[in-house]
């Protein structure tokens, strides 16, 4: 089991930045496909960007395109997301995954994901 431990959450006005940090225990960071998804109120958890196990292929939703940037630093076992131009909508908590069983390639299926960390608040005010 992989721990996983976000942070960087916080209140932003709309058209702000955040980077959010996510850091994984184990020794074996490198071989997993990292990915977040995000949960707004009321709603289903969604996704929000993969990368792969090399950090070579992301992956995001349509909603986030060009906006959010997933990178990883395979020597310190962190998984970034950088959100930028941020709307109301994208208020949710955002959680970091980890599939370890996989080929390393980016996925944004839930239920490929082993480990899930607890989440960390973004809130975006109009």
């Amino acid at each position: 089991q992989v721990q996983l431990v976000e942070s960087g959450g916080g209140l932003v006005q709309a058209g702000g930045s955040l980077r959010l940090s996510c850091a994984a225990s184990g020794r074996t960071f490198s071989s997993y496909t990292m990915g977040w998804f995000r949960q707004a109120p009321g709603k289903e958890r969604e996704f929000v960007a993969s990368i792969s196990s090399r950090g070579a292929n992301t992956y995001y939703a349509d909603s986030v395109k060009g906006r959010f940037t997933i990178s990883r630093d395979n020597a310190n076992n962190v998984v970034y997301l950088q959100l930028n131009s941020l709307k109301p909508e994208d208020t949710a908590v955002y959680y970091c995954a980890a599939d370890r069983e996989g080929w390393g390639r980016p996925t944004k299926q839930k239920y490929d994901y082993d480990d899930w960390g607890q989440g960390t608040q973004v809130t975006v005010s109009s």
